[in-house]
């Protein structure tokens, strides 16, 4: 019965829309009707929106967002690790991260654009460097939260530095870099809309933006609906993940 506690909310916000809806307290172009949304569902999910279907969308923006996320977490959970253990590794880059990590998206977008051009490259980027600072700082909290009485226990009983480093240290960090994963995937996932503005014609961002410019509120409402979906999901797939790979979160 717990696992059903989160659908209350869920439940009430589809109750309150239903009868704004249906006592018509609001213009259906503002807010438009449960009906209204299920019928655009179908249609585009079955004809297809300006030359793709809601899946083809979807797709084309997780095709983005993965290849953006997933070249982050190769690159910055090791990068993190390194500033963690290193100190003088830390003091160089670390302001580097902290300087651009407030920055908005748009603000060096056009940068990227003008570096990479209007295609993929510059998009997969957006969703890259969007990614990269909370991996990084996950993974040096997880070096700075290792129990140094561990190591020594390990060192103690004949471990190698290598084997001390691959089967303590690194476990240690799990929980806080799948942390950083979460989080991670969430920021690249709010820039997405951001990275399909410019010379995009399919993707579930550029739904909402062409959408809008038509009123096509009924779109817009599925788009919105479709992300929040895939966002749950990816975040889901990746707490799964953790519970099969950090089994101990929680029992330490």
């Amino acid at each position: 019965m717990k696992h059903l506690h989160g659908l209350y909310g869920i439940g009430l916000v589809l109750i309150a829309w239903f009868v704004v809806a249906e006592l018509e307290i609001v213009p259906e172009l503002f807010v438009p009707s449960p009906q209204s949304v299920m019928t655009a569902f179908v249609d585009v999910s079955v004809t297809g929106y300006r030359g793709g279907t809601l899946l083809q969308h979807i797709g084309q923006s997780m095709g983005r967002l993965l290849a953006g996320f997933g070249l982050a977490a190769v690159t910055a959970i090791p990068l993190g690790l390194l500033m963690g253990f290193h100190p003088t590794m830390r003091r160089i880059l670390d302001p580097l991260i902290e300087l651009y990590r407030p920055l908005p998206p748009l603000a060096y977008y056009t940068l990227l654009i003008v570096w990479l051009g209007i295609g993929e490259a510059s998009k997969i980027a957006l969703l890259y460097l969007a990614a990269v600072p909370p991996l990084v700082i996950s993974a040096m909290a997880g070096v700075r939260s290792i129990n140094i009485r561990r190591l020594e226990s390990a060192s103690a009983l004949g471990a190698t530095p290598r084997q001390v480093l691959m089967h303590v240290a690194f476990p240690s960090c799990l929980p806080d870099i799948f942390t950083g994963l979460r989080v991670g995937i969430g920021f690249a996932y709010t820039t997405l809309v951001s990275a399909e503005i410019v010379a995009a014609s399919r993707g579930i961002g550029w739904m909402v933006l062409d959408a809008s410019r038509f009123l096509r509120t009924d779109i817009i409402f599925v788009s919105i609906i479709a992300m929040a979906v895939t966002g749950w999901g990816l975040d889901r797939a990746i707490r799964i993940l953790e519970s099969i790979l950090v089994p101990w979160r929680g029992h330490d």
